[in-house]
């Protein structure tokens, strides 16, 4: 069976394969928010960080939101996916109801305001990345699974769940294979 059922495009889904021994992407959920010709940006969805975005951002009015690691690509910088793109110039839509970037300094207003509410965003370090040819090569491989995205996977999952969740939306066998245990014992 065919893993190409669902398109390789902006605001779809990368579900790693469950026995991926990739530390960085090992039962990850990668949304895509830009594939082109040259290459294909994505952040990891499910893999939340102990470390609250006022602990990275000097100068960021005070808020209670939770960071998650993007990806291993420059692991330096700070994106945000938010659900908020009709307030927010400059924003990028991946899909419905997700967003990504936009202008910095209002963001920081529409916090500071409490438009902008921790339910309404998430932060991420760094990025997946991937060069021309390359994620397809690797979809030919069998890395990746692709679904679907529907906002309330960013916003309303439980990141831990969430690579499980998407996978069984995809119905049989890959419910199966989302219940399939994280490693394997032999007896």
């Amino acid at each position: 069976m065919s893993n190409r059922i669902a398109k390789v495009e902006k605001g779809a889904v990368l579900l790693a394969e469950p026995f991926s021994l990739d530390t960085n992407f090992k039962r990850s959920a990668v949304v895509l928010a830009e594939h082109q010709d040259e290459g294909t940006v994505g952040f990891i969805m499910n893999k939340k960080l102990d470390v609250n975005v006022e602990d990275l951002l000097t100068e960021f009015p005070e808020f209670e939101s939770e960071v998650y690691y993007g990806g291993p690509v420059a692991t330096d910088s700070i994106h945000y996916l938010h659900n908020v793109g009709e307030l927010l110039e400059g924003s990028e839509r991946i899909s419905h109801g997700v967003y990504w970037g936009g202008d910095f300094e209002k963001l920081k207003f529409l916090i500071s305001t409490k438009l902008v509410l921790p339910k309404n965003i998430r932060f991420y370090v760094g990025y997946s990345g991937w060069s021309s040819g390359q994620l397809s090569d690797e979809l030919d491989y069998g890395s990746w699974v692709l679904a679907d995205m529907h906002a309330n996977y960013l916003f309303k999952s439980q990141p831990e769940r969430l690579w499980e969740v998407i996978m069984s939306h995809k119905g049989d066998p890959y419910s199966v294979i989302a219940k399939m245990p994280d490693t394997v014992n032999w007896n």
